[in-house]
C-alpha cells in the first residue's frame, strides 16, 4: 500500500490502458495525508460549524470556495499528480494550478442534496448565468481533465461520487456531430444520460489524499451522505494550454485524445 506521495512516480502502461477505456485513474496517496488534515481545519472554519458537534450540522451540502493556501496549493502540485498531469495530457499542454477552486462538503442528512443528477463538467460558456447552457464539445474546450481530490476518507455511505466507467466513450460518440459549437448541458441530459446507464457503476472511494483523474466527457454525479463522517472533496478542472487535437500520428496523442479517438472509431 502506498504511504507517500512519491510511493508512484509515474502512471504504468496498464493504468494508461485502464483510463482510456474506463475514463478515469485512481491514485492512492497522490498528496500527503497532513495536507488533508490541515486543509481540512480550514475548511471546518469556514463552515460555521462545529467538527465534535453533529447538531451544527444543518445542511446535506455547504460550498466554498476558492481555496489556495499553502496546503491546497501543495496538495495539488506533488510530483505525483505533476507526473500523471505529463502522462494522461502531455507534458506542456497543461495549465500549473495553484488552487482547489470550490469544495462541496457533503454532511450526513437524510434530505435531497438537489445536485445528484448524472451529469458531465462543462468547459466553456460558463458566463452564460443559465448553467444548463454551458458547453462542451468533442475538442473538450477548455478542460484537459475532471478531478476528484479526496480531503477525508471516504466510504461507500460518505456520498462519495459516482462515476460511469466507460460512458466518456459514449459522450465522445454523442459530441462529435455537433462539432466546434458543442452541445449544452440542456442537450445532453436531455434523456438523462440514458445512453450512458448500462455503464457500471464505481464509486469514489478512498482515504484522504486519494485522487482520481478522470476523463473531461466522464458522467458522474453527486449523492446523499448516509454515513456518519463529513464529506470533504474538491473537483478542480486541470486547464490546457492547448487545444485537443483528435489528428496527432500516435506516438504524439494524450491518452484524453486516445480515448476520444477510440470512442470514434466506434470501440465499446
Amino acid at each position: 500500500m502506498q504511504t507517500g506521495p512519491r510511493a508512484m512516480v509515474e502512471l504504468n502502461d496498464q493504468q494508461i490502458e485502464r483510463f482510456i477505456a474506463d475514463g478515469f485513474v485512481r491514485i492512492d496517496a497522490a498528496f500527503p495525508r497532513v495536507l488533508a488534515d490541515e486543509g481540512r481545519a480550514i475548511l471546518w472554519r469556514d463552515t460555521g460549524m462545529d467538527p465534535h458537534d453533529p447538531k451544527t450540522w444543518t445542511k446535506p451540502v455547504v460550498r466554498l470556495g476558492l481555496y489556495g493556501q499553502r496546503p491546497f496549493a501543495e496538495a495539488v502540485n506533488t510530483p505525483v499528480l505533476r507526473a500523471a498531469f505529463d502522462r494522461l495530457v502531455g507534458r506542456r499542454r497543461w495549465q500549473p494550478l495553484n488552487t482547489l477552486g470550490t469544495f462541496p462538503v457533503r454532511f450526513p442528512s437524510p434530505d435531497d442534496p438537489g445536485d445528484a443528477g448524472w451529469h458531465v463538467d462543462m468547459s466553456f460558456g460558463t458566463e452564460n448565468p443559465d448553467f444548463m447552457s454551458w458547453r462542451v464539445n468533442v475538442a473538450s474546450r477548455g478542460r484537459a481533465l475532471l478531478m476528484l481530490f479526496l480531503f477525508s476518507d471516504v466510504g461507500e455511505s460518505d456520498a462519495p461520487t459516482r462515476i460511469r466507467a466507460g460512458s466518456h466513450l459514449d459522450i465522445a460518440r454523442q459530441l462529435a456531430p455537433a462539432g466546434e459549437p458543442g452541445l449544452t448541458l440542456r442537450e445532453l441530459a436531455a434523456n438523462g444520460f440514458a445512453e450512458t446507464a448500462q455503464r457500471p457503476q464505481v464509486l469514489a472511494t478512498g482515504e484522504a489524499g486519494t485522487v482520481y483523474l478522470c476523463h473531461p466527457f466522464l458522467v458522474h454525479a453527486a449523492q446523499p451522505h448516509r454515513g456518519t463522517r463529513p464529506r470533504f472533496l474538491a473537483q478542480p478542472p486541470l486547464l490546457p494550454t492547448e487545444p485537443l487535437r483528435l489528428d496527432r500520428e500516435d506516438g504524439e496523442s494524450s491518452p484524453v485524445e486516445q480515448a476520444i479517438r477510440a470512442a470514434l472509431r466506434g470501440d465499446p
